[in-house]
């Protein structure tokens, strides 16, 4: 084992879809907090974090960037409706491929899993949790650390990189960001990050290879293919 990959996912498009329970709960939020109702419907939240998500809903109705007390009233408001939106979506699902992949990422000694995601951490585990998919991430970087992805990104290696440390203090360690946007793969470049797309998403594979990432694939469902290239490192 001559060095550690530090491997961070993506949750929405990567890990799991919610079924639209994350658009539902920011919905019912701002109409409760701002008497709009369906505020989402001019909103395409593909790929960005919660801060820009609520920002654009602010931009689109009320014609004004939200407060920073407003933002977080807002975002409180969601996280304590996002579990029953959650748990009654009917289109809930994990992507291909998932959990066995982390669960075969988990059983090797040399890569440690944590989140980089949008979503703030309190919305991340929520949806994580109906997925049974905390369990393979003790760390991570959300949309809570920063509204720009890079930021939360970095924030996120940083975290694992104490872990790591830790435990094995004179190993080398390799970052990896997996995502099904072409923005994980912007943000992780801007970490020096090696990065793998995966069209689960919104993006196509032609939308994400305009991106150039490091690696492409059409699901996350060949396990043995990442394990390869893992071991083979970049």
């Amino acid at each position: 084992m001559s060095s550690i990959h530090l491997i961070l996912f993506d949750v929405d498009g990567t890990l799991l879809l919610s079924g639209g329970a994350g658009a539902g709960a920011l919905n019912i939020a701002f109409e409760r907090i701002h008497g709009i109702p369906n505020a989402m419907r001019h909103v395409r939240p593909h790929g960005k974090t919660d801060e820009l998500i609520v920002q654009e809903m602010f931009r689109s109705h009320l014609e004004r960037r939200g407060s920073e007390s407003e933002v977080k009233a807002l975002l409180k408001k969601y996280v304590e409706i996002l579990p029953t939106t959650v748990r009654e979506s009917k289109n809930f699902h994990l992507m291909p491929g998932i959990p066995d992949l982390l669960s075969c990422l988990k059983s090797r000694k040399d890569v440690f899993m944590g989140l980089g995601t949008g979503n703030i951490e309190e919305g991340a585990r929520i949806k994580l949790s109906r997925g049974g998919l905390n369990q393979f991430f003790s760390f991570g970087g959300f949309g809570s650390d920063s509204g720009d992805r890079a930021e939360l990104l970095e924030a996120g290696f940083q975290r694992g990189e104490q872990i790591i440390q830790k435990e094995y203090p004179c190993k080398s360690i390799s970052r990896w960001v997996i995502g099904d946007t072409w923005r994980d793969v912007s943000a992780g470049h801007a970490c020096g990050a090696n990065t793998i797309a995966v069209a689960t998403g919104g993006d196509s594979l032609y939308e994400l290879a305009s991106a150039s990432p490091d690696f492409l694939f059409a699901t996350l469902e060949d396990q043995q293919a990442i394990s390869k290239i893992l071991d083979r490192g970049v």
